[in-house]
Formats: C-alpha cells, sequence, structure tokens
C-alpha cells in the first residue's frame, strides 16, 4: 500500500505531522502506515503495527483525517478497532470510514498522551473532541473595580479588575459559586450605574435613598446604595473575597460546614440543606482554583522516564506543563548542553502568582495534572532541576 500514496493525495503520512516539543530533537520516530479495508487493513495492522508506544491516525478516502488516538501499545490499540464484539459504537464509526491508517512512535506513555494533545490541536481531526480548540468555552471570574467591587463572570478578563481568576469551565457553575459569594460578603451585583452613597460620604442635602433591589432587605447586600455601609467596611469585605479566591484563606469553608452542622443538631433542616448547597459550590470552585494555583506556582521539575528503546528521556515540567524534552545526559558535551537547556527553561525565577491562565495552557495542564492522579507512585521520580545539575557536576579533586 506504500507505493499507492497517489490514491490519497490529501493525506498526510506520520512523518509529515512535522516536530513536536514533546521528544528529544534528534529524536527520529519510527513511523508506519497500512491502507484498505476491513479484513485487508486488519491483516495489515497485525502484520505491520508495533508493539510500542505512540500516536496513531485514521484517514477515509478523500484523505481527510478522521481520528487521532494514543496508545500504550499500538498493535494491540488498533487490532482492538477490528473487535466487532466489543468495540464502541464511535469505534465502529470510524473504522468503517478509515481507509488509510498511520502511527507514529512515541517514547513512553506519558510522551504518547501529550503527543496525541499535540496533534488534536493543529490538525483538528473529525471525531476528537477533548483537547480541541474551541470545544471548550472558557471563562474567568473577575473583581471588578472601585468605588464598590463585586464578582462577575465574563468571557474573557477584564481590563481594569481588581483580579482575575481562571480559565474555567461550567459556567453555570461558577455563576452559582459567585452569587453565594456576593451573598455571604455582602458585595454588590447591580449595574455599575447605580449610583452608589457609602455612609462616611456627607451630602450637603441628604435625601431618602431606596436599594435598587431586595437583596439588602435579604441582608444578602451590604447595601452600599443606600447608605448602609461605609467605604472601609465595604472594601474588607472585598479583601475577605480575595483572600479566599486567592487561596489565603481556608476557613471560609469549615465556617460554612460548622454552621450547617449546628443547624442539623438543632433540628433547622431547611437552613442546614441551604448551607450545604452554598458549601457543595464553593468548595467546586475552591478546588478548580486551586487546582489552576498549583499549576502557576508549582515548583519546577525533571521527570525522567525509561522509554520502549531503553534510553531515558526527560521531562522538563514547569507551571504544570511540560516545556521541553531531551534524552538524559551522559557525556560532557551533553551536559554541557543540558545545563544550558535546564536554565533557558526554568530560569530559576519565582513562578508567576496570577489568578488566571491563558485557555491554551489549560489542557496541557489538566493533562499533566491527570496522569499524576492516576499514577501518584510517579511523583516520588520527580527531581528538582538544581538536583539534576549537580549529578553531572565533576567530583571535588581530593585534598
Amino acid at each position: 500500500m506504500e507505493g499507492n500514496l497517489h490514491l490519497y493525495p490529501n493525506a498526510r503520512s506520520a512523518g509529515e505531522w512535522g516536530t513536536s516539543r514533546f521528544r528529544p530533537a534528534e529524536e527520529r520516530p519510527v513511523t508506519g502506515l497500512c491502507g484498505g479495508r476491513g479484513r485487508r487493513l486488519e491483516r495489515q495492522v497485525r502484520a505491520k503495527a508495533p508493539g510500542y508506544p505512540g500516536v496513531y491516525g485514521m484517514y477515509d478516502a478523500q484523505g481527510r483525517l478522521l481520528y487521532v488516538g494514543k496508545a500504550k501499545n499500538l498493535r494491540q490499540r488498533l487490532l482492538s478497532y477490528f473487535r466487532t464484539r466489543s468495540r464502541p459504537p464511535k469505534a465502529e464509526k470510524i473504522i468503517d470510514q478509515t481507509q488509510r491508517l498511520v502511527w507514529e512512535s512515541c517514547g513512553d506513555e506519558f510522551g504518547a498522551l501529550l503527543r496525541e494533545l499535540e496533534l488534536i490541536q493543529t490538525l483538528l481531526p473529525r471525531y476528537n473532541v477533548s483537547g480541541r480548540p474551541g470545544r471548550r468555552r472558557y471563562h474567568y471570574i473577575c473583581l471588578t473595580r472601585p468605588p464598590a467591587p463585586s464578582l462577575v463572570v465574563s468571557p474573557k478578563p477584564l481590563a481594569h479588575a481588581l483580579a482575575c481568576y481562571g480559565p474555567l469551565t461550567l459556567r453555570r457553575r461558577s455563576e452559582e459559586a459567585v452569587r453565594r459569594l456576593n451573598d455571604w460578603f455582602g458585595l454588590r451585583d447591580c449595574s455599575s450605574r447605580i449610583p452608589l452613597h457609602f455612609r462616611d460620604q456627607s451630602e450637603l442635602f441628604a435625601e431618602e435613598l431606596s436599594p435598587g433591589c431586595l437583596r439588602w432587605e435579604l441582608q444578602h447586600c451590604l447595601g452600599p446604595c443606600v447608605a448602609a455601609c461605609s467605604r472601609q467596611e465595604y472594601h474588607a469585605a472585598v479583601e475577605r473575597v480575595r483572600a479566599f479566591l486567592d487561596g489565603r484563606d481556608p476557613a471560609l469553608l469549615e465556617q460554612i460546614r460548622q454552621r450547617m452542622h449546628d443547624a442539623a443538631a438543632q433540628l433547622h433542616f431547611e437552613k442546614a440543606l441551604a448551607l450545604r448547597d452554598r458549601l457543595m459550590a464553593l468548595e467546586w470552585l475552591d478546588a478548580r482554583l486551586r487546582l489552576l494555583r498549583r499549576a502557576r506556582s508549582g515548583p519546577a521539575w525533571v521527570y525522567p522516564i525509561e522509554g520502549w528503546d531503553g534510553r531515558q528521556r526527560w521531562y522538563l515540567i514547569q507551571h504544570g506543563q511540560v516545556r521541553t524534552v531531551c534524552y538524559a545526559p551522559t557525556t560532557p558535551e551533553q551536559w554541557r548542553d543540558y545545563r544550558q537547556r535546564c536554565r533557558s527553561t526554568f530560569r530559576f525565577k519565582a513562578a508567576s502568582t496570577e489568578g488566571w491562565a491563558h485557555p491554551g495552557e489549560v489542557d496541557s495542564v489538566l493533562l499533566v495534572a491527570a496522569w499524576f492522579r492516576r499514577h501518584p507512585q510517579e511523583q516520588q521520580r520527580l527531581l528538582p532541576p538544581q538536583q539534576t545539575l549537580r549529578l553531572g557536576s565533576p567530583p571535588p579533586h581530593p585534598g
């Protein structure tokens, strides 16, 4: 089938997928392809597909890329598409349209995961959903500017916001969490066109003020529109909200949890249920923001993995993302190159403390986090960059 590439003028072979930042620059991946349909394609896969980790792509008769996948064992994964009794409907639909199948080796399963995401984001296969740009609609939680800031949900970071947090998915859950935070701390959620009157704001001709909504009467707002609070009191509430969102004040969740238990003990079940709903909304938001904070401000690591080819690859991870990959250095020249790469990648500066990240980073951050969550034992292999640099330092002269 290799001689009939002209039958698929728009198709791309694995070797034409381009370079990857998730493999050493000098690595040349092993590639292969099969062509045909049904049993003919299965026979070629059985005869040619290798048993090492990698990624694969499936093309239709017009050369359009249908699907990109990854495998710990390419041969086993590709043969699973031909097991009619156990394959899911989506796999059946894909393989029925496939007339050309290509693959590309990766050093290990972790590298295959990274390469799969990279190819999905660049090639946009028809049947891939997870990792496809634009599939997820991200949003941000923003704290608006003075004189009376409030929390809002925005599709992008607001230019003059005091703080922005995200990006996040599941907008409805974010909106619920924002509503409950505004209610708990008494921040307004009305239009910026509503005039504000703080209690410490003197007026020459005082007028009778009426609230613009029911939240003040329900004690869900400090009432900066009716001079019910001073500017200092309102700003103190804003700082408490920021402390929670920044992760500096985890006591809020425990406070709500304790009130919920107290209400249940006093048989005030309706109040306990309301507090439970508030707690669940804020626990969800806290968990998402904690993940982003860990990714953005976590330490830099070098993650060594032994590949199927017997060579060890070092994945350089910073801010929750794999920045580059290289082979484990063995010669003085390789150690010199590694030191330069290490310094240019990490720069050994304090990590960013911003509350938000760019949407393009999120899928990669979540992929790396999910890998170590599924394989917690792998965290023990992580090495600080400074420690790896010491491995290549010459021993001190005796005496």
